[in-house]
């Protein structure tokens, strides 16, 4: 085999379903991967279909079958594969897929609504990256009476954390005068740690509750809390070739 048929270390256990690329990446540096037998922590490794590659001491299938699901994730369950703290993860509600599928992305512990998990790392991995600027469409229950004025700085990006964020849409679904709270739907396409949750208190407005309505095209339409669905064939097609350039769209 040439050199230009062979592939990064990282490439072949994503498309193997074992994690998403860039968590890959983590797993060579930590020293999980042996390739022929050998430990190998250097990212630019290639290696060839017919060298044996072992994660954890598990060799890998290049051929796994690649699935893809939508959950809706419920409150109180973790965005990852482990738990150091044995919390409940969104693998355990997966509990009957036998691939080793992983979330893309993350919402936070208190956060529901639409995730995606699957075992296609290059798909992931598209979706993931800034470049790819996947809309996802969350609903915020918020302390105090929100009005458009204030939230317009939402919608020119402000900064947090030294970084302004990219401009979101919002608008006011329902305003509750009586419990001084309101429902604010919120449109962005990066993906920080807290990010929704922490734009809105920048503006004057802390989160109570928040849920991720729709991510992409995909909604949670027949879907409670807890439940999940295979995509379907044309829904994984679309993701794949789908143009996400967000501010073309405003």
């Amino acid at each position: 085999m040439t050199e230009e048929e062979k592939q990064r270390l990282q490439k072949v256990i994503a498309q193997a379903g074992v994690a998403s690329r860039r968590a890959a990446e983590k797993i060579i540096l930590d020293g999980r991967v042996a390739v022929n037998g050998e430990i190998v922590k250097e990212l630019g490794t290639k290696v060839s279909r017919h060298d044996e590659v072992m994660v954890d001491g598990v060799p890998i299938d290049s051929r796994e079958k690649l699935v893809y699901y939508l959950l809706n994730k419920p409150r109180s369950v973790v965005t990852t594969n482990h738990d150091n703290k044995d919390r409940w993860t969104v693998i355990d509600i997966l509990d009957d897929v036998d691939a080793r599928v992983y979330p893309v992305g993350r919402l936070d512990y208190d956060t529901t609504g639409a995730l995606i998990l699957t075992n296609d790392g290059d798909l992931a991995n598209q979706l993931m990256h800034p470049k790819g600027r996947v809309d996802k469409v969350y609903t915020a229950k918020v302390k105090g009476i929100a009005t458009l004025e204030q939230l317009a700085p939402l919608k020119r990006g402000i900064v947090l954390k030294g970084k302004k964020t990219a401009p979101a849409r919002v608008a006011i679904e329902k305003v509750d005068r009586d419990k001084k709270v309101s429902f604010v739907t919120i449109t962005i396409h990066e993906g920080r740690n807290h990010q929704v949750k922490d734009m809105l208190f920048a503006v004057g407005f802390p989160v109570e509750k928040l849920r991720r309505d729709r991510y992409a095209f995909l909604d949670l339409v027949g879907l409670q809390p807890g439940e999940y669905r295979d995509l379907k064939h044309d829904e994984v097609k679309r993701l794949k070739a789908e143009d996400y350039r967000y501010l073309r769209r405003k």
